[in-house]
């Protein structure tokens, strides 16, 4: 999986190649990060990205020109690569909420061979006009707004990396959070007392049929008290 990231601050991005299950999986090959500074495609002295908006306002934009340069870069680079598609994708408090679904599905396509070019906005937003041309779908990691689209970025990559072929075992991500509509059920772990409370005592009584049901029970409950919009459909949707 190639992972191409359109960024001011390409150190930001070093984290996800230096801990994790990302880290692993990039080092055994499973996916690749290049990213691509747009003031390296500036032919100004001062190497300007961004200017103030038609019409008035606060803040800065990031001109489309940079940016234009930036992708085709990403996508030249990919084709070398032997990707055989290029999505690009803009990390926009404006975009589409990002959801378990759609992650699996980008999962999917990049391990098929299909590339992603990341587009971290900054300021107050990117000429849209560039996004016009040139971005496939934009994402939203919430309703919220950030600083800039890096840490959208990582989160998404994240995501996507711990669903390509061979990072996880399968069962990880098949029980987990999301898969059936609902959260994943409590977990517990050594000691089997801590502070006064003590694990559940079906989880020790070796009852697999038993520890199955009350896990889905559990589950259930759980997503009911804390995500409602869960049990609704409302955040399944990509």
């Amino acid at each position: 999986m190639q992972i191409d990231v359109v960024t001011l601050f390409p150190q930001m991005l070093a984290a996800l190649t230096q801990y994790g299950v990302s880290r692993r999986a990039y080092e055994q090959g499973v996916w690749q990060l290049e990213s691509w500074d747009p003031r390296s495609f500036t032919d100004d002295v001062h190497r300007t990205v961004d200017d103030r908006p038609f019409g008035g306002g606060p803040g800065m934009v990031l001109m489309a020109e940079p940016l234009a340069q930036c992708v085709e870069a990403a996508r030249n680079s990919q084709r070398a690569t032997g990707c055989v598609d290029t999505r690009v994708i803009a990390l926009s408090a404006g975009g589409m909420p990002l959801r378990d679904a759609r992650v699996r599905e980008l999962a999917c396509a990049a391990a098929a061979g299909t590339g992603l070019v990341l587009v971290c906005g900054r300021y107050e937003g990117i000429d849209q006009r560039f996004v016009d041309t040139f971005v496939d779908e934009e994402i939203s990691i919430g309703d919220f707004v950030l600083s800039g689209g890096e840490v959208a970025a990582m989160a998404l990559i994240d995501a996507v990396v711990r669903h390509l072929p061979g990072v996880l075992k399968q069962e990880s991500v098949e029980q987990e959070s999301f898969v059936d509509g609902r959260l994943d059920g409590p977990q517990y772990t050594r000691p089997e007392t801590w502070r006064g409370q003590t694990v559940p005592a079906v989880l020790l009584s070796g009852h697999h049929a038993r520890i199955a049901r009350w896990r889905e029970e559990q589950a259930i409950a759980r997503t009911q008290r804390l995500r409602p919009d869960l049990m609704k459909g409302d955040a399944r949707s990509t």
